[in-house]
């Protein structure tokens, strides 16, 4: 299939008339489409507005999408304490299901192909079975909860690490390699040390394995974490071994400099949530300086409870716009930065090799979007455009490891030869795809 429209290739590469060439689940053509178009002639073409690679999630909870809206207006651990984990232990197996499921749908429609996914403590496998049915590439992984938690969710570490390791080796490397596994503490308060080394020794095991857990968020956080162990909190990861090239952080938001120093020796990844942070008053995160450090961020939603969408692209305006107001300096976190902690920084951080660009020999993880609206007229710059004015409800179709998993044709979306299957890579179809 011949993609034709503006292409936003990388933060670096945009070709006003451009072209993408997918064949089966791999770009084999990218580039201007008078040249593209001529040598790949037997291919149907698909006319779009604008073309990006897919978005990546750097830190989501999809199965916290049935407690969009309970929680408002409150910090971290009341926030958790008294709402999240509690509506979390409430949930069965067909609920969890369905939860992952609304997640999932909402990623895919608003333009992210690819997540890595906090799930909760009970019936991961639900949430595993619907990425697979779905089609969204994942980094998933089961909760681990030994301390500080409520009945239904606090498990013994060792029972809480034999499920991950089952889970692990039922789904790390499911559907051709686009489900992968990422051992999942909670975090610091409410992991025991045996838990979190434990943790570490099970990734060690198993080859492509990362490990994502949530650090330095909230003050309150920190404070408990010293209290416990007589660490800051990055300082206390690093000691049980949850820093390095195979971990990633999400929010960072408090750190001192021997921290900010472990996560760029160690090649830590860092997942700035700056919707999340705000909304929880957690603080800003200091992503200008993780990024002069050479640390790689990625870009997350966090939780609907607490963002409450799973919009890229508004996650994308709020971490340049919240910067450029914490340094008072409007030259930080322009675009191009920011549209590759959305994407190549994702992508990084998931672990996922050839996702995050639209590059000949890549994935084929493909967005388009409707630029016939007053709000993208006129359009100048279609990288600023995509940062600073895009909504996800801009997305008409969605292409993940070369399957159309969801379209919604706009007026410039449409067949421009006739289509002979509804199975995806060789036509179009309306709504979500199956796998």
């Amino acid at each position: 299939m011949l993609l034709a429209g503006t292409v936003v290739a990388d933060p670096d590469t945009v070709y006003e008339e451009g072209a993408v060439v997918v064949d089966d689940d791999e770009i084999v053509a990218v580039g201007p489409r008078s040249s593209v178009e001529d040598a790949h002639a037997d291919h149907p073409v698909r006319e779009f507005d604008l073309l990006s690679p897919g978005l990546v999630g750097g830190h989501v909870h999809s199965v916290q999408s049935v407690g969009r809206g309970i929680a408002d207006d409150t910090a971290l651990l009341e926030w958790l304490a008294e709402h999240v984990l509690p509506m979390e232990a409430s949930l069965g197996r067909e609920e969890m299901r369905t939860a992952a499921e609304l997640g999932y749908l909402e990623l895919l429609e608003s333009g992210t192909t690819t997540a890595i996914d906090h799930l909760s403590v009970n019936h991961a496998e639900a949430a595993f079975e619907a990425a697979i049915d779905l089609g969204v590439r994942g980094r998933l992984g089961k909760v681990l909860m030994d301390k500080r938690a409520p009945e239904g969710l606090r498990e013994d570490a060792e029972e809480a690490l034999d499920s991950t390791e089952r889970l692990l080796e039922a789904y790390h490397g499911a559907a051709d390699d686009r489900i992968r596994y990422a051992v999942t503490p909670r975090f610091a308060v409410s992991c025991t040390e045996a838990c979190l080394r434990g943790a570490r020794e099970i990734a060690d095991r198993y080859d492509g394995v990362r490990i994502h857990t949530h650090a330095s968020e909230n003050a309150d956080e920190i404070a408990t974490v010293e209290a416990d162990t007589g660490m800051r909190n990055v300082e206390w990861l690093h000691e049980v071994g949850l820093t390095g090239e195979d971990v990633v952080l999400a929010h960072c938001v408090h750190t001192d400099e021997r921290e900010r120093e472990i996560l760029a020796e160690t090649g830590t990844h860092v997942t700035y949530c700056p919707s999340s942070n705000m909304k929880l008053a957690s603080g800003i995160a200091p992503i200008v300086d993780y990024l002069d450090r050479g640390i790689d961020v990625a870009l997350g939603n966090d939780g609907p409870p607490c963002n409450n969408t799973l919009d890229p692209f508004t996650e994308m305006k709020q971490a340049s716009l919240l910067q450029k107001v914490d340094r008072l300096d409007p030259e930080v976190t322009p675009a191009q930065v920011v549209f590759e902690m959305a994407t190549l920084g994702g992508a990084r951080a998931a672990g996922f090799e050839s996702v995050g660009a639209l590059r000949p020999g890549w994935k084929a993880d493909v967005i388009a979007l409707d630029t016939d609206l007053t709000r993208a007229t006129p359009l100048y710059d279609p990288l600023s455009h995509l940062v600073f004015a895009a909504h996800g409800d801009d997305v008409t179709f969605t292409m993940v490891d070369g399957d159309i998993v969801y379209d919604e044709p706009s007026a410039a979306s449409r067949p421009a030869t006739p289509t002979t299957s509804a199975s995806g890579r060789d036509g179009s179809q309306t709504g979500f795809g199956s796998r």
